[in-house]
């Protein structure tokens, strides 16, 4: 099979989904309307809510939404084969993931852009609402470690990296001051300067990593463990147009760029996929994932084909920044349909690998040597990158060796700069991990607060300082604890099955939204099919997870799989009990989007 071939059905697809399903569920099924005033205006307080640019907040969304899991997850389920990987993200992003970011945008944006867990409160019960909330702090935790693990395993003894990636937080910061307080609107003259400053940082960082002071920022994996969740805790607390947007927005250049130089690098290059369609991993007992293909495809490529984390941003950061509401199709089902375009890039840069490689990189020395595989070419792909990328576990040095092995097939000249193709790569998956980061403890800080008022209203006023502090500081520590003591080995799964569990969770509440606002009872289909879908995966892979964890005598993740399943039972139970109520009526019933109801639930009319 070539490449290209499976590149060219992929973009067909994305593009008849983008042209006609969303906009049937933009017209049809939400019935969107300009004439409803976004919470970005309604709101307004120049620090979490402020009206921006629908480009700059669809890069900020699209980098919130894009970290490490389109990336990593493909790399790693690559050893099933290509075949079920490709089959996921095509149409699980299309029929799944992509109407589940646009109906929690949208819910979120008729909440005043409040969090998933208040809209469940308001439209489903109190049950829910709590459930949610704790599920949400939880996989948020699990979900920032897990991501945090491939950066640290990308940028440990890696000066180069360490320099050009610590370069992008002031850089950042400076064009967010540009952009929103020195001159206001100016987003052509802040991309520009921005983008250059950035690139810059990439090709000073071998001058920078080879001087006396290349030390500095070679760091131990531990080290960085300490300084990721540093950097979380200042993103969360700083005023989203200081650091969060502006670094986004300009990520979002560098991802989309390189996703693209990738598509027509495989366009001229078209390699043939030399990874079979199916492995002999497929019944489990792989390197890197010991599971079977079910349920763990579905939750290893998370990302980029539905991801509940993308609930998390779609009603956190994101609805607090939408000018229009006809503006929900671009930043919510195009972003995850880019998403999902970055997605079969890693998985098509991974399986272009000769097999034995891939799994030399991708596993530790002493399973690899378990294998009876033979490298191929890593030794030479190692002298060009100038890095030992043998097992270096995570999925992200595979996929920068896999896409700085396609440029440099461009020609004799690329194939002399691939250390700077690497590093660059290395940079670009980063910046979708910090990115993740940034808006992902943001947004945990909201959640964790929001929980915190049940006990001390206060702490609901995201504006006051010491609930800030306290909550971004408690987030932050809590993920940076579990970075510190894991692996990708102990996070990555309890990682995949949370998330994809937060995902049928929001695809439930969905359903409920749809229920009270849609003409048609038949339109909450769209998300309900694909919520039983997820309800099955995900209640599979947390009984396959306790058993993996208590043969090892984890039982500390034994603990929180059986909270999910906790979770995922009483949640899709409290919503049935609605669901069957809303079905008793004809008309829709609107959504408890005003002061909060004593008992949402209970304004449903029989």
């Amino acid at each position: 099979m070539n490449s290209l071939v499976l590149l060219t059905v992929a973009l067909c697809v994305f593009a008849l989904a983008y042209r006609y399903y969303a906009a049937f569920i933009a017209a049809r099924v939400l019935m969107l309307s300009d004439a409803h005033v976004t919470p970005a205006y309604r709101l307004k307080n120049g620090s979490d809510y402020e009206p921006t640019n629908k480009w700059v907040v669809f890069g900020h969304h699209f980098a919130a939404i894009a970290g490490a899991g389109p990336l990593i997850g493909p790399t790693l389920a690559a050893q099933y084969g290509w075949g079920p990987g490709f089959l996921w993200i095509l149409l699980g992003s299309v029929f799944a993931g992509c109407v589940h970011d646009m109906i929690i945008l949208f819910g979120s944006v008729r909440h005043d852009g409040h969090s998933l867990s208040v809209i469940a409160k308001r439209d489903v019960g109190r049950v829910t609402g709590f459930m949610t909330a704790l599920s949400i702090l939880f996989i948020i935790i699990v979900a920032l470690a897990g991501l945090a693990v491939a950066v640290v395993n990308a940028l440990y003894q890696n000066p180069w990296g360490v320099f050009s990636i610590g370069m992008t937080i002031p850089i950042a910061m400076g064009v967010g001051v540009y952009m929103f307080r020195l001159r206001p609107g100016a987003i052509l003259s802040g991309s520009l300067i921005g983008v250059a400053m950035v690139c810059a940082a990439v090709f000073l960082g071998p001058l920078v990593a080879g001087s006396s002071c290349g030390h500095w920022f070679s760091l131990e994996r531990k080290t960085l463990a300490i300084l990721l969740p540093i950097y979380g805790f200042l993103a969360a607390i700083l005023p989203v147009w200081m650091l969060l947007a502006p670094r986004d927005y300009l990520s979002t250049y560098m991802k989309i760029g390189v996703v693209l130089a990738l598509a027509l690098g495989l366009v001229f290059i078209h390699p043939d996929i030399k990874m079979p369609f199916l492995t002999g991993f497929i019944n489990g007992g792989g390197p890197i994932i010991k599971g079977p293909w079910w349920p763990y495809v579905f939750i290893t490529i998370a990302c980029g084909a539905i991801s509940g984390f993308h609930a998390l941003i779609g009603s956190g950061t994101t609805p607090k920044l939408i000018e229009r509401e006809s503006q929900l199709p671009l930043i919510s089902y195009g972003a995850m349909l880019t998403e999902a375009f970055v997605s079969l890039m890693a998985l098509l840069a991974a399986v272009t690998l000769v097999p034995a490689d891939y799994y030399a990189i991708n596993s530790s020395a002493e399973v690899f040597a378990t294998l009876g595989f033979k490298p191929v070419d890593l030794a030479q792909l190692s002298a060009w990158v100038g890095l030992d990328v043998s097992h270096r576990p995570g999925g992200a040095v595979s996929l920068a060796v896999g896409m700085a092995h396609i440029f440099g097939g461009l020609g004799e000249g690329l194939r002399h700069s691939m250390k700077y193709w690497f590093q660059f790569i290395i940079m670009f998956e980063a910046l979708f991990i910090l990115t993740t980061i940034d808006a992902g403890t943001r947004v945990g800080r909201y959640i964790l607060q929001d929980v915190l008022g049940y006990a001390w209203p206060k702490f609901r006023d995201v504006n006051w300082k010491p609930g800030m502090l306290l909550a971004g500081a408690f987030v932050s520590g809590a993920w940076g604890h579990l970075l510190y003591h894991g692996n990708i080995s102990t996070i990555w799964p309890m990682f995949g099955a949370a998330n994809q569990t937060l995902s049928a969770l929001a695809l439930a509440i969905g359903t409920t939204l749809l229920l009270r606002v849609a003409r048609k009872k038949s339109y909450a289909l769209i998300a309900f099919i694909p919520c039983v879908f997820l309800v099955a995966v995900t209640l599979s892979a947390d009984v396959l997870n306790i058993r993996d964890f208590a043969a090892q005598g984890n039982w500390l993740n034994v603990s929180l799989s059986v909270a999910i399943l906790v979770l995922v039972a009483v949640v899709v139970v409290d919503n049935v009990r609605v669901w069957l109520k809303l079905l008793k009526t004809r008309e829709p019933v609107g959504l408890n989007n005003g002061p909060e109801p004593a008992e949402p639930v209970e304004e449903v009319p029989s």
